[in-house]
């Protein structure tokens, strides 16, 4: 064999590896969304589940990449990441189209959308553990834990200074939620998260308490790797408009907008109620929802509001029982006894059912289940009234977000003597079906949904 052959197999060898792993990356390369009919976007796993949706598919990120993908004509696929790092990473190694959401952050290499939410950082501990000391002096000598690769471990870093005056841990592998529920389980001393995923986690975390406030403001966006400047533009036209029209505003009311109304005391109160009362009536309620079709954890929601799950409970106005039934709904419903609490609750799902059955057609889940919720408390002449009274003023009454602006209105004389059925204590309602979205939300993380088929399972 000449030398030159020698020369040549190598030369070979390596321009099929070469080319090999040409195709390689060429194959790996994620194509438009357009050529694919598919948008792909990597997105924080506890946001899938626990920051802002009772349910996995259910979430603020996922409504707005839902809606940007509709706008490209192309559905929606979802990778999950555990934290910043590996979405980030996601995002650079061109696996996904962009990353939703991450916070803004300069010199990294990657193109951000404006803003969809802006919210503080904080240092969160238990209630039991916070002494009468100022913070950050409170923190000397402890230990305070963050994600890694997250803004609150820079914050952290630069308040501990230098030497240290406390510890700085960074945590992986784990979401937020999991790092608080350290801090509920004594496990941590102290953690650092964003403001809107602690009060997230008030909601069935109640022994948290916050700490203290760290310095800066986060900005929350959408990112995306410099090849796909094109869909970046896209995406920044998409938002900006999302933002003129009030879809951001009304998302964020749809997820957000509930969780500061209910005291951590209350929220401790209903979480111990719902494993000593609740299992006395968890069957009467499922059987209202094999009846209407209404999510039981709903009705029982309703129920805590109107009676905190007592069956005898009686009100000045002469509502009586769990479900709080006036006289004439009871006769209405065929109840002989309004506190009998089967009778009650079965009876409450179905005037639910029918006032949600008697809004227009067209008004969609959830402000079809709030407004009906409205309506249990009001009446629907009432409601009526204020669905009026909201197009009167250039507010959409099929929108919860803006009728829960306009049903106060209606005990002011100025608003009240347009209406036929005059005056109503549109407030009171506002706050029962702020604390019922509340209510709910707890309990879809604690009881599972009920399937007719597992009915003897209990």
């Amino acid at each position: 064999m000449s030398g030159g052959d020698h020369m040549v197999r190598p030369l070979a060898f390596l321009f099929s590896t070469c080319t090999l792993l040409l195709l390689l990356s060429a194959c790996q390369r994620l194509p438009a969304p357009e050529q694919s009919g598919e948008l792909v976007v990597a997105i924080r796993k506890e946001l899938s589940g626990e920051w802002g949706g009772q349910a996995q598919e259910s979430s603020f990120e996922r409504d707005m990449v839902r809606a940007f993908a509709e706008r490209l004509g192309v559905s929606a696929r979802f990778v999950e990441a555990v934290d910043e790092g590996e979405l980030n990473r996601l995002v650079m190694e061109g696996r996904v189209h962009f990353g939703a959401p991450t916070w803004i952050s300069d010199g990294n290499g990657l193109h951000y959308t404006s803003p969809l939410l802006e919210t503080s950082q904080v240092v969160v501990g238990h209630t039991d553990d916070m002494g009468l000391e100022s913070f950050p002096a409170e923190l000397d000598g402890r230990t305070v834990e963050a994600m890694q690769a997250s803004p609150q471990l820079e914050a952290l870093h630069r308040l501990a200074g230098d030497p240290a005056r406390f510890t700085v841990q960074a945590r992986t592998a784990i979401s937020d939620f999991d790092l608080l529920r350290d801090v509920v389980e004594h496990r941590v001393d102290f953690a650092a998260t964003n403001l809107l995923t602690y009060r997230m986690a008030l909601q069935f975390m109640p022994e948290l308490d916050l700490a203290m406030t760290l310095p800066g403001k986060l900005y929350y966006g959408w990112a995306f790797a410099p090849q796909w400047k094109s869909l970046w533009r896209r995406a920044e036209d998409f938002i900006v408009e999302s933002k003129q029209n009030k879809t951001i505003a009304r998302l964020k009311d749809r997820y957000f907008g509930h969780i500061e109304r209910i005291k951590a005391e209350d929220i401790a109160q209903l979480i111990q109620d719902a494993q000593t009362l609740l299992p006395h009536y968890r069957r009467y309620f499922q059987d209202a929802q094999e009846i209407t079709g209404l999510d039981w954890r709903l009705l029982a929601a309703l129920a805590y509001q109107e009676s905190k799950w007592d069956p005898l409970a009686t009100s000045p106005t002469g509502v009586r029982g769990m479900m709080m039934l006036t006289e004439d709904t009871a006769d209405l419903l065929g109840v002989s006894n309004r506190l009998d609490a089967r009778q009650s609750i079965r009876a409450g799902a179905k005037y639910l059912a029918n006032l949600i059955g008697d809004l227009p057609s067209h008004i969609v889940n959830p402000d079809r289940t709030w407004l009906a919720l409205a309506a249990y408390n009001l009446g629907m002449g009432h409601l009526r009234g204020g669905r009026s009274l909201a197009s009167g003023m250039k507010r959409d009454p099929d929108s919860w977000f803006d009728m829960k602006k306009v049903l106060p209105l209606m005990s002011r004389p100025e608003y009240y003597a347009r209406l036929k059925a005059g005056r109503a204590r549109g407030g009171e309602a506002v706050i029962m079906v702020e604390n019922i979205r509340t209510f709910y939300s707890i309990l879809s993380r604690f009881e599972a949904p009920w399937q007719p088929g597992l009915k003897f399972g209990h």
